[in-house]
This record gives C-alpha cells, sequence and structure tokens, in this order.
C-alpha cells in the first residue's frame, strides 16, 4: 500500500510543482493571492485548503508542498507511541490523533508479515490524508506465532484486544467509538476480518475495564487478503502448493503435509476458530479488497506458499458476502485495468462511517 501510496503523491506533487513554478515565479516575496491560477490548483488539490474557505493562498500552497516533501521511507510521529495494550511484550501501538473540537472517527493498520515479522511503522503521507479527512489512526503489533506456545487465533486476539483498549481511550484521545474500522495487508488482512467477522468478544461484567469494550467494528480494509486458514481449504481454493506456506504450517505446530492435511478435531476446530469466513454473519461490516497477485491456475512447479495472496481468496469472501447481503468492494489490480489507491480505500471508510447513527 505504501508502494501505491507514494507513486500517486509523487505524480501529483509534481504536477503541483511545476504548475507553482510555471504560474506563480517570485510568489514567495508576494502577499497572499486567491487569483484564478490558484483556484485552479484549488480544484486539483483541495487539500491545501488549510483553513478551507474556498480560497487558496500561495502561503497554503507552499506549506502544502512542504508537507509532502517528505523523504521515501519516512516514518510518521505518533502522538502516542508504544502504548500498552496488552500483556505481552509486542502488545502495543501507536496512536495518530486528528484535530477536531468533536470526536473522530478511527482507522486501525495492522501490518503482515505472514505472521512472524512486520512493523506497525506508518507513511507520514498516509497518516496526513486521514488527518485531513479527520479521520485518527492507530496501528498496532501483535503476537508473532512459534509454532509452539503462540499460535493461530492468538494474533487475531490480540488485534480484537487493541480494539478494546483503544475504545477504553475514547474520551481521553477523543475517538468515536462508534465509527471505527480496521485494515492491513496479508496476516493484517487475515487479522482484520476476523475482528470484523467474529462476534462481539466483550465481557460486560469483567473487572478489566478493556473487556468491556465491544471488538465490532463498521468497516475493514483488505490488500492480497486470505479469507480462511485452513490448509485443506486453501489447497482447494487456490490449488498448486499455497497451502505448504511456511507460516500455515508454523501457526499451527505442525510439520508435515500429512498432519496439514489430516487434522485431528481439536486441530479442525483451530482451523476454523482461527479463519475469518467461518465467521461471517449477514450483520458484519462491508469489506474493501485489493488484490494484486497473479491470477488463473498456479504453475505445476509452483513453489510452496506460492499463491497465498491469490485472488481466489477474495472471490470467495465475494460470493459468500453477497450471498448474505453484505457490501464488499473487490479490486483486482494484476491485469493492469482495474485501479485501487490509498484514497479509494479511505473513501470506502467514509461511506461506512457516514452510515453509523
Amino acid at each position: 500500500m505504501t508502494r501505491i501510496s507514494l507513486k500517486h503523491a509523487g505524480i501529483r506533487l509534481l504536477v503541483l510543482s511545476t504548475v507553482i513554478a510555471v504560474t506563480c515565479p517570485g510568489w514567495a516575496d508576494e502577499k497572499p493571492s486567491a487569483d484564478e491560477r490558484l483556484q485552479k490548483l484549488l480544484k486539483r488539490f483541495p487539500d491545501a485548503d488549510k483553513n478551507k474557505d474556498g480560497k487558496l493562498t500561495r502561503e497554503e500552497v507552499q506549506e502544502f508542498r512542504q508537507k509532502r516533501q517528505r523523504p521515501r521511507g519516512a516514518v510518521a510521529e505518533p502522538t502516542h507511541a508504544n502504548v500498552k495494550y496488552g500483556k505481552h511484550e509486542r502488545n502495543v501501538l501507536d496512536f495518530y490523533q486528528a484535530e477536531s473540537d468533536t470526536p473522530t472517527p478511527l482507522v486501525i493498520y495492522i501490518h503482515g508479515g505472514g505472521f512472524v515479522g512486520g512493523s506497525k511503522k506508518m507513511n507520514p503521507r498516509l497518516v496526513q490524508n486521514y488527518h485531513n479527512a479527520g479521520i485518527s489512526m492507530a496501528a498496532i503489533h501483535y503476537r508473532f506465532i512459534d509454532g509452539e506456545d503462540i499460535l493461530l487465533p492468538e494474533p487475531q486476539r490480540d488485534g480484537a484486544r487493541a480494539v478494546q483498549f483503544l475504545r477504553s481511550k475514547a474520551k481521553e484521545w477523543n475517538i468515536d467509538k462508534k465509527r471505527v474500522a480496521c485494515y492491513g495487508g496479508s496476516a493484517g488482512a487475515g487479522i482484520s476480518m476476523w475482528i470484523g467477522f467474529h462476534d462481539d468478544l466483550a465481557e460486560p461484567d469483567s473487572q478489566d475495564p478493556v473487556e468491556r469494550e465491544s471488538t465490532r467494528i463498521q468497516a475493514i480494509g483488505t490488500i492480497g487478503g486470505q479469507s480462511t486458514y485452513d490448509p485443506i481449504k486453501i489447497k482447494a481454493l487456490v490449488g498448486g502448493r499455497a497451502w505448504e506456506h511456511p507460516s500455515i504450517f508454523k501457526a499451527y505446530g505442525v510439520t508435515t503435509a500429512e498432519e496439514a492435511l489430516n487434522p485431528t478435531a481439536e486441530q479442525q476446530k483451530r482451523y476454523n476458530e482461527s479463519s475469518a469466513i467461518t465467521h461471517l454473519t449477514k450483520d458484519d461490516p462491508a469489506l474493501y479488497m485489493i488484490y494484486s497477485e497473479a491470477d488463473g491456475p498456479l504453475p505445476a512447479n509452483a513453489r510452496p506458499g506460492q499463491g497465498i495472496h491469490h485472488p481466489n481468496f477474495g472471490r470467495d469472501l465475494v460470493k459468500k458476502m453477497n450471498e448474505l447481503g453484505i457490501e464488499n468492494v473487490f479490486v483486482y489490480t494484476g491485469d493492469n485495468k482495474s485501479g485501487a489507491s490509498p484514497q479509494a480505500m479511505l473513501e470506502f471508510f467514509q461511506k461506512q462511517f457516514a452510515k453509523v447513527k
């Protein structure tokens, strides 16, 4: 997602810089103006209008340009960093607060990495885009699977706990509890969907105030997400050797293909509990999906794990969500015919938040 963001932001910045250079020579030494050229810029870059008065000044253009000229690979600075939300050392999150006089919607980023790696670091341009829309953001770490003590669905449960913790901070951090979304890529996508589709894990009578909060969210965004982590279903859905991905074996503490494809009743129960689609019901939130991995049947010489982000995972979700009457958007970018961008996902979240009463 970062690559897409940087590409589009870079093109927009180039256009903005070129127009300014040609049409506004020496503007830095002049008084603010709302001339015709600046208003044309306003139509293309509405976020540059800082005070939202409908008139773009050259000072606003300069500030907007400086914000977008952050170096590639830069990391956003959170309002609150490495805040503990659970007992484990990786149960930490960063929070990026949007300026607002009223409680803001919240979008939680959950990183990918096969449940064994990844980071919650955020791209500053992405965070700024959400802040410009009046949406706060959070990014979480979660426990990594180890094949022994930490298996699926523990990372998913960490994600749900993070949602509860952030809701418990609603008053302090100016969060609207009714407008919360999760998104991520790969493992982060799987966690996001699991949170969105799972029944509420709130425990109203718990002595822990965090556990009393709801885990239900209002929208989900995914990039290359897996509808299931059941190796038997992955084999049927995708084919090839996608089901032999090392993280799938590690996720359940199995070491051989025979173990993976012939689970005990207890192991099958874990497969089901860990897979988002098994929890899907008609009252679940809308989903925005992006897939870019090669489509079609996997080659005969496919590597173990190849195809683990296959579009068939998304099609599997589309079929069941359509049957249940749940709104969903499936975008496939691998054919260069369909486009997807961080902005499109942001607008999808805004649409879902607007439905909440």
